[in-house]
C-alpha cells in the first residue's frame, strides 16, 4: 500500500511530495520525500527550516485504523520512538563524539586568616580565686573577642584596696584594651589621695580617672570605643561606677540591687542631653541609636561621636555590711538576656553555700544561659565575694 501527502506552498517550502509505503506487516513503514530537480527548494538546502522539516517528517504517526485494511484493534506505530536510528553510511564518514574535558586540579588554599588581623584567637577566658571569679565567652558571630577585664588586688600592699573592671569594646578591641590596662591605675592614683574625705570627693576621683583614660586614648586617634563598669573596694566601702551599658548588680541577702544605670540613647535624660548638643536619637535596627549609629551614649573613645558620647561616669558608694553577699559585674551580653534578680538567683547557690561554692561555675552558668537565649555578643561575667574585703 502507498499513499501521498502534499505539502502546500509556503514562503519557504516549494510543493513537495512525500511518499509513505507500507509493505507486509504494519511495523514496516518507509517514508520517502522528493521534489523536482528544478524545484526552488534546492536553494534552501542549507536553511535551518529544512532541518526542522526533516525532523518533523520523522515524527509522523500512522494509525493503522486509518490506513488500508488493518484492524482497528491494532496499535499505532510511532516511527520517531519505535524505529531504531538508521546506520551511518560508509560514505558519510565517522560520527564525531564529544570528548570529556581534561581534569582540572585546583590546589587547596592553606592558612586562610579567618580572624581579623591582630586577633588573639581566644574564644573564652576564665579566672577563679577565693575572692572573685571571671568568665568571658566570645560571641558566636565575632571574629575576635572585644571584651576585656582587669583585676588588681592588694594595691599598694593594702589588702582592703582592690580594683575590678569589665570593659566591653565596640568597633574593635583597642579601646577596651587601653581602658583595662590604664583606667584602674588612673582611678587608684586619685582615690589614694582622697583618704578620709567625703563621698563627693571619691566620686570626683573616679570621674577624673575615667576622663583621663578617655583623653589619653583619643590621643592615638584610632577608631572604636568601650563601655565600662568598675568597682573599687577600699576600707570596707564599695565604689561602683559605669559609663555605657555594662552593669553592676549587688546581691543583698538574696535580693538583687542594681548599683548602676545603663547609659543608652533611650534614657530620657540622655536623649535630652544629646539633642541639646545638636545630635539626634533614632530607632534603627531594633534599638534606639545615637546619630543612627551607636546604641550607647557614654563610654571611652568613639572619636567620630565625641561631641555626644561622653566618658563621665555615674558613681555610687555603699558600705559593705553583713547582708552584702556578692557583686556581679557584667557586659550587656548578659543583661540583654538575663534579668537582675534572675542572675542573683542562679549565682547565689553557687556562691554562698559551703558545699557547692564555686563562683566560676556561677559565671559560666550565667554566660551559657545568655548564649542559649540567643545572645551573639561577647559575654563577660565577674562575681566578687564582698565579705573577703570587709
Amino acid at each position: 500500500m502507498s499513499c501521498s501527502v502534499a505539502i502546500a506552498s509556503s514562503p519557504v517550502f516549494s510543493p513537495s511530495r512525500i511518499s509513505i509505503s507500507r509493505k507486509g506487516s504494519p511495523e514496516a513503514l518507509s517514508l520517502n520525500t522528493g521534489s523536482p530537480a528544478a524545484s526552488p527548494c534546492s536553494s534552501y538546502s542549507s536553511s535551518p527550516f529544512r532541518s526542522r522539516y526533516q525532523r518533523a517528517s520523522r515524527g509522523l504517526r500512522v494509525i493503522n485504523a486509518g490506513i488500508g485494511t488493518a484492524s482497528p484493534a491494532e496499535p499505532y506505530v510511532d516511527t520517531a520512538r519505535s524505529s531504531p536510528p538508521p546506520p551511518a553510511s560508509a560514505g558519510s564518514g565517522s560520527v564525531l563524539k564529544r570528548k570529556r574535558p581534561a581534569r582540572i586540579d585546583i590546589p587547596l588554599m592553606q592558612g586562610l586568616p579567618f580572624a581579623s588581623e591582630g586577633s588573639d584567637g581566644k574564644k573564652e577566658v576564665e579566672v577563679e580565686s577565693v575572692r572573685y571569679s571571671m568568665y568571658c565567652k566570645r560571641g558566636r558571630k565575632r571574629l575576635e573577642m572585644e571584651d576585656r577585664h582587669k583585676v588588681t588586688l592588694d594595691l599598694n600592699g593594702d589588702a582592703k584596696l582592690s580594683f575590678f573592671g569589665i570593659f566591653d569594646g565596640h568597633g574593635g578591641k583597642r579601646a577596651a584594651e587601653f581602658a583595662s590596662e590604664n583606667m584602674g591605675k588612673f582611678i587608684v592614683e586619685q582615690v589614694s589621695t582622697t583618704k578620709g574625705v567625703g563621698s563627693s570627693a571619691m566620686e570626683e576621683a573616679v570621674r577624673i580617672g575615667y576622663m583621663k583614660t578617655d583623653t589619653e586614648f583619643l590621643k592615638a586617634e584610632v577608631d572604636g570605643g568601650a563601655c565600662c563598669v568598675t568597682a573599687v573596694l577600699r576600707d570596707g566601702d564599695l565604689i561602683v561606677s559605669n559609663a555605657g551599658d555594662c552593669r553592676a548588680v549587688l546581691s543583698r541577702a538574696g535580693k538583687a540591687e542594681a548599683l548602676t544605670s545603663d547609659h543608652r540613647p533611650s534614657r530620657e535624660d540622655e536623649r535630652e542631653r544629646i539633642e541639646s548638643l545638636g545630635g539626634y536619637v533614632d530607632y534603627c535596627r531594633g534599638t534606639w541609636r545615637l546619630q543612627g549609629s551607636l546604641a550607647v551614649s557614654r563610654g571611652i573613645g568613639d572619636l567620630h561621636l565625641k561631641q555626644w558620647v561622653i566618658p563621665v561616669p555615674e558613681t555610687r558608694i555603699i558600705n559593705i555590711d553583713a547582708e552584702c553577699e556578692f557583686l556581679i559585674l557584667a557586659s550587656d551580653g548578659l543583661w540583654d538576656k538575663v534579668g537582675n534578680q534572675e542572675a542573683v538567683d542562679i549565682a547565689r547557690p553557687l556562691c554562698i553555700h559551703a558545699n557547692t561554692a564555686s563562683s566560676l561555675s556561677a559565671c559560666k552558668k550565667l554566660v551559657d544561659l545568655s548564649a542559649a537565649r540567643g545572645s551573639l555578643d561577647d559575654i563577660s561575667v565577674m562575681i566578687i565575694k564582698l565579705q573577703h574585703f570587709v
